[in-house]
C-alpha cells in the first residue's frame, strides 16, 4: 500500500530545503533534518515525525511533534510502526534469493509456479516484481474512506488476487508501468508455493534473523496489535484523528503488511545494498530499473526497489503508506541510511513533497 511522492523537480526540492532552513532562530539554528521535520508537523499538521540516520557506526535520531496527541508523549526514538510498501523490498529480496538458488526464474511465467492464478499466462515473475505486469489494483474494491470497516476484516491472498483479476488488465504484460499492490500479493503466493512456507516465515528465516532485525515481522491473520513502544498511527476523518495503530494488516499482506522500526529498516537497506543479502548478479537485477510514475521526475523502479533522485544523487529505497503511517526508507549515494516515519495516513496534500525534502536532508546534509 502506498501514497506516491508528489511531483518535485530538483529545483523545487532545493527550494523546499532552503525554506526549511532560512527562518531565523533565537538560539542555534535547527539542523536541516530538524527543520524539515518541523515543516511536516507545524505546517502540514502531521502529529509527529522521526528520522533515524545510520552513517557507519553512528546513529542520529531527530524528532518533531508528538507520538500521541491525547497525552502529548513524544514520538518514540525507535518505535514500532507499520511500514507499508517497504514490505515489497523484503519480498523481492526473498524471490531473488530463490532465483539465486535456481528455484525461480525471473523471466519464467508466473503460471509455471501458480497455474491459473492470473488470466494472462504471459506475465513473468520479473514483470510482477517491477509492476510491468498490467495486473489491476485490488485496493480499488476497498472503501478506504471507511477504515473501521477494515479494522478487523483481514484477507487471504487468493481472495485479493481474485478481486483484482475481475477488472480488465491495465495493459499487455511488459508494455507499461503501473504500481499495483496485487503484484506483490502474487509474489508472496509464489514464495509460499515454491518454499512451502508463508512469506512471513521466509522473511524471518532469510532476512530478519540473519541480520538481527528483532523488531521486524510480517503479521499473520488476526495479529492486530502493534508492539510497544510505538507512536499512535492516525487516520484523519474531518478534524478528528482516529487511532488506527491496531488492525488486521493482512489486507496488505506481502504488499504492505510489515511491522518494523526505523533502525531495523536502516540496517536492512544497508545490508541489501552492500550485497549481504543477494549475490552481485541478483542485486544487479534488482537495480535494473524502468521509468516509473512515482510522482518525482526522473524516478525509476527496479525489482521492489525505487531509485529516487535527490540533490546529492540517488536514494535507493521505498516509500510506504498504510492506514496510520507514512514513511520512506533507503540508502543514499554516500552510504547513509535513513528512515523517515510519520504517524498519519492519509496525509495532507503537500506532505509527500515535504517528506521527500526530509529524506533529502537526512541523506544529503
Amino acid at each position: 500500500m502506498r501514497k506516491s511522492l508528489r511531483a518535485v523537480t530538483a529545483g523545487t526540492l532545493a527550494a523546499l530545503l532552503a525554506a526549511t532552513t532560512a527562518a531565523p532562530a533565537p538560539a542555534a539554528a535547527a539542523s536541516p533534518v530538524q527543520a524539515s521535520l518541523d515543516v511536516l508537523t507545524a505546517q502540514d499538521g502531521v502529529p509527529g515525525a522521526v528520522t533515524v540516520v545510520q552513517d557507519g557506526r553512528r546513529t542520529e535520531v531527530t524528532r518533531s511533534g508528538v507520538g500521541d496527541v491525547a497525552t502529548g508523549k513524544p514520538f518514540p526514538r525507535n518505535g514500532s510502526f507499520r511500514a507499508g510498501s517497504v514490505t515489497k523490498t523484503f519480498v523481492a529480496t526473498v524471490v531473488l534469493q530463490l532465483v539465486a538458488e535456481g528455484r525461480v526464474r525471473l523471466d519464467a511465467p508466473v503460471a509455471r509456479y501458480l497455474p491459473g492464478l492470473l488470466p494472462d499466462a504471459r506475465i513473468t515473475v520479473r514483470q510482477v516484481l517491477q509492476h510491468t505486469s498490467g495486473v489491476p489494483e485490488y485496493l480499488q474494491d476497498f472503501d478506504l474512506s471507511d477504515p473501521e470497516a477494515l479494522r478487523h476484516r483481514g484477507a487471504e491472498p487468493a481472495e485479493l488476487v481474485a478481486m483484482a483479476v475481475q477488472h480488465p488488465a491495465l495493459f499487455p504484460p511488459g508494455t507499461g508501468w503501473s504500481y499495483s499492490n496485487t503484484n506483490y500479493i502474487v509474489a508472496g503466493m509464489l514464495v509460499e508455493r515454491v518454499t512451502g512456507h508463508a512469506p512471513a516465515a521466509e522473511i524471518a528465516h532469510r532476512i530478519t534473523r540473519p541480520l538481527g532485525l528483532h523488531d521486524t515481522y510480517l503479521p499473520r491473520r488476526g495479529d492486530e496489535k502493534l508492539p510497544s513502544p510505538h507512536p499512535v498511527g492516525y487516520f484523519p476523518i474531518g478534524t478528528e484523528l482516529v487511532d488506527f495503530s491496531d488492525f488486521d494488516a493482512t489486507i496488505a499482506g506481502a504488499a504492505g503488511g510489515l511491522v518494523s522500526t526505523p533502525a531495523d529498516l536502516d540496517r536492512f537497506y544497508g545490508a541489501l545494498l552492500e550485497g549481504r543479502l543477494l549475490r552481485p548478479a541478483e542485486l544487479a537485477e534488482m537495480r535494473r530499473t524502468v521509468p516509473a510514475d512515482l510522482g518525482v521526475p526522473g524516478a525509476r523502479y527496479g525489482l521492489g526497489l525505487g531509485a529516487i533522485p535527490l540533490t546529492c544523487g540517488v536514494v535507493w529505497g521505498h516509500e510506504g503508506g498504510i492506514i496510520g503511517f507514512t514513511n520512506f526508507a533507503g540508502a543514499g549515494p554516500n552510504g547513509r541510511r535513513a528512515t523517515v516515519v510519520l504517524n498519519e495516513n492519509p496525509t495532507p496534500a503537500d506532505t509527500s513533497a515535504h517528506l521527500l525534502a526530509a529524506v533529502d536532508a537526512a541523506v544529503c546534509s
